[in-house]
């Protein structure tokens, strides 16, 4: 069996979609919440890191709503893990809504740090997490130039089953797409009119060559979207998500593992309580 083979597949996946009613409400919401956090904040730009995925054109659509194109500043930080087409598609995002942009590459900066400390360059996890963590050092480099606030582009899915790199994609300021799941990014992304080459994009976190967040998580995105839905967040018991999905219980079980185990990502560093 091949890996792709291997993904868990759901028969009938629980359909998340949303109508086009509340699309609309869900694009107003989010660029509302865009501008009240640029306000409270008393901030004048936004910073987005654009990838050439669904998540990061979705957000620098609805950011380029929000404020208009002038207050986004939009990075493209490739590496050599980054292939050419994604990486277009990203810049393609940009002009589509019109941002200015910035291509800074990511590799040198990471070579800096591998060779300060080689060990991790044999650990692919390792090396992987600081491509993802330097694009964050960038991002508030010039956030903090700029006075503007750097735009996270996480959302649901990941950040339930703690799919994202600490202090990496998940530093960032404010998550505007926290409440949607990944089959929902999609469709909104469809909605404010990103390219349909960055909409239906195999999704990659970039962090080395060839990887894929569905074979590196073993389970296809709307399956998961299921069962978080129905076991994680509606409390309906292992063996009933099954059932209803269409996969076997340990598909289930290994999701709600993902998502107890990363709780630690999901909250502020504990300190010890006042022993008075």
């Amino acid at each position: 069996m091949t890996d792709d083979e291997a993904i868990a597949q759901a028969d009938s996946p629980l359909d998340l979609t949303l109508n086009d009613d509340e699309l609309e409400a869900r694009r107003e919401h989010i660029t509302g919440f865009i501008q009240e956090q640029l306000d409270a904040a008393g901030a004048e730009k936004a910073v987005v890191a654009i990838s050439g995925g669904v998540d990061s054109g979705l957000i620098a659509g609805l950011a380029a709503d929000a404020l208009g194109p002038e207050r986004v500043h939009g990075l493209v930080m490739p590496s050599e893990v980054n292939d050419e087409e994604t990486m277009s598609d990203a810049v393609r995002v940009a002009e589509r809504f019109e941002l200015p942009h910035d291509v800074i590459e990511v590799g040198p900066i990471v070579e800096s740090f591998l060779e300060a400390y080689p060990e991790g360059e044999e650990h692919r996890m390792a090396s992987g997490n600081v491509r993802v963590r330097t694009r964050a050092v960038l991002n508030y480099l010039v956030a903090n130039t700029e006075n503007g606030l750097v735009v996270g582009t996480g959302n649901r899915t990941e950040a339930l089953i703690g799919y994202f790199t600490k202090y990496g994609d998940g530093a960032v300021d404010c998550h505007p797409i926290a409440n949607l799941y990944k089959q929902q990014v999609r469709q909104l992304a469809r909605h404010v009119g990103v390219p349909e080459s960055v909409a239906a994009r195999t999704p990659t976190a970039g962090m080395w060559v060839g990887q894929t967040d569905e074979e590196e998580l073993g389970i296809e995105y709307d399956t998961l979207d299921s069962i978080l839905a129905l076991h994680v967040e509606g409390d309906v018991p292992a063996s009933a998500t099954a059932r209803e999905v269409g996969v076997e219980e340990p598909v289930v079980e290994r999701v709600r593992n993902l998502y107890e185990r990363s709780a630690h990502k999901r909250q502020v560093p504990p300190g010890p309580e006042i022993p008075y």
